[in-house]
Formats: structure tokens, sequence, C-alpha cells
């Protein structure tokens, strides 16, 4: 196993999450590639991870926190790991070390960089991006939010702990009209699928409902709202998990047209 640096001959796979054999991948749009653009001027850090063939297998990501959903200084956040385990397309890569080896590398990374500890982010549910497998690596719990599990690795005995960031702006209704927004940052790929299946959905519907995109890679625009990749239908969050099914999403505009 080898861990590299992010190449222009590794992006394209890169922004597709490893996923490029994947369908729902192919409609998440330039979000990321834009999100990637801009992020690189920021202090973005890409690790990727490849077998002893030379096979892509997994992946990490992070940025300075203060483009993130966290507070704190002098941090720097892991937005994404993610270790390919779908039988289809590239094969199972996990239970093979890459995922801590990718996390050794970006702490190594970041120390040189001057940053007095590493965060990141876990689900207390254990099925994807696992709190409890950061906590095999050291990392300890220092807050959470609905389901959402903030962590941490201090460097120096000086380093503030961090915090999240909570939500503060809900949509604007629109008299005798449904309105759909959808918040898009863009270092998500699935929140670029959602966006894109929100923005066709709306679209179904004439003038009966209203679409809004909102930018949050805009640091003001992040401020402001407090989120990054979210949906909602009127002022009720419908982005939770994995990609929006496009079909449940048009049923559930649609349920709130029919009450017009």
């Amino acid at each position: 196993m080898k861990i590299i640096d992010l190449t222009e001959s590794h992006k394209d796979l890169y922004v597709h999450c490893l996923e490029d054999w994947s369908d729902d991948m192919k409609e998440s749009g330039p979000h990321k590639a834009c999100w990637v653009e801009k992020m690189e001027k920021q202090g973005l850090g890409v690790k990727l991870a490849e077998d002893d063939d030379g096979k892509l297998g997994g992946m990490i990501q992070y940025i300075p926190i203060q483009y993130s959903l966290a507070e704190g200084k002098d941090l720097f956040f892991i937005s994404c790991i993610w270790v390919h385990g779908h039988k289809a397309g590239r094969g199972n890569f996990q239970k093979k070390g890459m995922g801590k080896a990718l996390l050794n590398a970006a702490e190594e990374d970041v120390r040189q960089r001057g940053a007095k500890g590493l965060v990141a982010w876990g689900l207390a549910m254990p099925f994807w991006m696992k709190a409890s497998w950061y906590k095999k690596q050291g990392y300890k719990k220092v807050d959470s939010m609905k389901g959402m599990v903030l962590l941490w690795k201090p460097f120096t005995e000086d380093a503030i702990p961090p915090r999240w960031i909570h939500p503060r702006k809900k949509p604007e209704l629109i008299p005798d009209k449904v309105v759909v927004t959808a918040l898009i940052n863009g270092s998500c790929s699935v929140g670029g699928i959602n966006y894109e299946r929100a923005r066709r959905a709306s679209a179904q519907f004439g003038d009966s409902v209203i679409f809004k995109g909102v930018d949050t890679s805009d640091q003001e625009v992040f401020d402001e709202w407090g989120m990054i990749d979210s949906v909602f239908i009127n002022q009720k969050s419908v982005s939770v998990g994995p990609p929006l099914k496009y079909d449940k999403l048009v049923k559930k505009i649609a349920r709130k047209v029919k009450k017009l």
C-alpha cells in the first residue's frame, strides 16, 4: 500500500469519490470540482491510497476548520474519509488498513503545516463514517448534534476544543407556492446529487414550485445559514443520509403542491 497526494490525473476519480462507475455519481454535476478549485487556494489537503497493484482504493480530504461546519482555531477538519467498499466498480478495499494509513498521513501533513489538532466527524449509528472508528484511532468526542459526533485529536497542550456550528436560518416561504431550497457547498458529491435532483424535480411542477439554489461555499452565505448541503421543501429538511431518491422527492413535492 502507498499513500499519495492528489494529482490532476486522479482528480476526476477523486471528485466522484472513487465511484466513477456509479450512475448516482454521474448526476452530481460540477459542484465538487468547483469546490476543489476554490479550496485548493485555501489549504485543502487530499491523500489517496493505492494498493500494491497501484489501484486507488481510498481517499481523505481535510480543510482548515474555518471552512467547515465546526468552530475552532488553528485546527484542520476532515470532511470525508472513504475506502471503497462496493463490490461493483473498483471492488472492496476495506479491512486492509487503508483508512488508518490515510488518517495517519493527514495527521502528519497538518502537523507539518502547524495545526494544533485534527478534527473529525462521525455518526453515532455504526453504519458509515462511524464515530467509534475514530475513537479507536485516539480521537475524543467533544460535541454532538442530531446524531453527528464531533471528535478531535489535539497535538498541543494549548489547543482549544472545537464545537459544532448549529443551523441559523430557515428558508423563506412564498404565499401560494411550494418552495424547494437546496443548499450546496460542493465538498461532498452526495450533496451535488441531492441538489441536482431537487432542481430537476422542482421543474416538473411549473409555476407552482419555486426552486432556490444557495451556494454555501461562499463564506458569508455559510455564516448566514450555518449549514452546507441541505434540501428543504418549504421549511422541512428532506436531505438526510445517502442520496435522495428522485421519485420519492417528486412525490414529496407533489403532496405539498396538492395542498396549495
